[in-house]
């Protein structure tokens, strides 16, 4: 999946939404929606192999692009997603240039370690023939996020490291790293802000969590182009809220 251009030049706006509840049917109802894309959230929501692999069906039949938010970034969580055909992966925790360099390499064939296996659905169960799958693997989005203030330190670094396709703030944890419990805290905006202009300046993709139209407006004005809005829990929750209110 690419970020598609206007007619001025500038990245369009992606928007998107976390996946908490192990359901395939809430991959098709997302994708009747008509949403870009979604993050099928491994780390923190109860999803093994096994549940991704069926979501991972689902957005493909669906023509829902998924990418997976892994728990970790050993060489086997980075494998098996991929091979399941996910359309990329959002990586918590890339605190170093160093921890970007591993996450590609583990992502990739090409001048990677990735292990290959013809029977995986990301190659076509073998019917794209190695050369094929290893071209396709070059195009696995990779999205480092960054969540602590060593990150932010470094997210120029980051960012420039071959192979990554774009940074995405997690003001929570970057929150938690300065001593703070509020996302919201100017400190952690300044922070926010300070990681943003940096992505912008390797042109990669910018993503943040938008609790509102007025904050993507707000970080869309920045450079930012990938927007999650919530899950599929709090969109329920908030629906069911307002029936309440009503």
């Amino acid at each position: 999946m690419t970020t598609s251009r206007g007619g001025d030049g500038q990245s369009s706006v992606e928007v998107g939404t976390f996946i908490k509840t192990p359901s395939a049917h809430i991959v098709e109802i997302l994708a009747v929606a008509g949403l870009d894309f979604a993050v099928l959230d491994a780390e923190h929501a109860p999803f093994d192999f096994g549940t991704l692999d069926a979501m991972l069906i689902a957005g493909k039949a669906a023509g829902l692009p998924l990418f997976v938010r892994v728990p970790d970034f050993q060489p086997s969580t980075l494998l098996r997603s991929l091979d399941l055909g996910a359309a990329g992966v959002l990586v918590p925790h890339v605190d170093t240039p160093e921890d970007a360099r591993n996450v590609v390499a583990r992502c990739r064939y090409k001048a990677g370690v990735r292990g290959y296996s013809g029977g995986s659905r990301s190659s076509g169960y073998g019917e794209k023939g190695m050369l094929a799958a290893v071209a396709d693997a070059e195009s696995v989005q990779i999205m480092c996020q960054i969540e602590s203030i060593e990150a932010v330190d470094n997210t120029r670094a980051i960012a420039a490291t071959q192979g990554v396709d774009g940074i995405f703030v997690g003001r929570a944890d970057l929150a938690l790293s300065m001593g703070l419990a509020d996302s919201q805290h100017p400190d952690v905006l300044k922070a926010t802000e300070r990681a943003i202009a940096a992505g912008v300046s390797q042109g990669k993709r910018i993503g943040v969590v938008a609790s509102s139209l007025e904050e993507r407006k707000r970080y869309s004005d920045l450079g930012a182009t990938w927007f999650l809005h919530g899950s599929d829990q709090s969109l329920l929750k908030q629906a069911a809220r307002a029936l309440v209110r009503a």
